[in-house]
């Protein structure tokens, strides 16, 4: 005979297994090394539920991670995010580096190495960003903000090369999540630390 909070906990596990299961962005999120599913934060949720945030589920998910989860502060938080955004610019930038290996046209050529510089930049600007939280939040709110640019230029390059690959256009998409992720946390910056900088 099982005991009621035994029963309970396989539940819990079952349905939160069964309905993450469902997200496509499983490959892009880092995964917990817990055994238990952590519930968001306060501070994750007002985040996530936040006006900037293109993709709500996609910030829950990404940022209900243990390391995220116990952060103290905002500064911590949106440390942790920008290495999220550089960690996922890095495996976008490997996926398109193994794509122009393959034989392609020209002008496929052309739009794929515009996203790697996109890519480029975009891993940059996020390291950036991490190290001006503390001293500058209106300044990292801007750098994060000007990574969208670029990744939209990315796809364009792609659609105007007609390059057939879903993934990449979905590595944008998440990408570009990132990037709202990064813009909600400088902006929560600014409005704690308005005479700061």
């Amino acid at each position: 005979m099982a005991y009621p909070n035994q029963l309970y906990l396989v539940l819990v596990i079952f349905l939160s297994i069964f309905s993450l299961s469902s997200l496509p962005t499983s490959a892009i999120i880092p995964k917990a090394n817990v055994s238990l599913p952590i519930p968001s934060s306060q501070l994750v949720e007002n985040l996530c539920n936040g006006k900037a945030i293109q993709n709500r589920r996609f910030c829950l998910k990404a940022l209900s991670t243990p390391e995220v989860i116990t952060t103290l502060n905002t500064t911590q938080r949106g440390t942790l995010i920008m290495k999220l955004g550089a960690a996922n610019a890095k495996a976008m930038l490997n996926v398109y580096n193994e794509i122009i290996k393959k034989p392609g046209s020209p002008q496929a050529l052309k739009g794929l190495n515009c996203c790697v510089e996109a890519y480029k930049y975009a891993i940059l600007s996020f390291e950036m960003v991490s190290s001006e939280l503390v001293e500058d939040p209106q300044t990292a709110n801007y750098d994060v903000a000007v990574i969208c640019p670029e990744i939209a230029n990315c796809e364009k390059e792609l659609i105007n090369a007609k390059v057939q690959a879903p993934q990449l256009l979905g590595g944008n998409r998440f990408m570009k999540y990132y990037v709202s992720m990064g813009y909600g946390i400088t902006s929560t910056l600014e409005l704690e630390n308005p005479n700061d900088y």
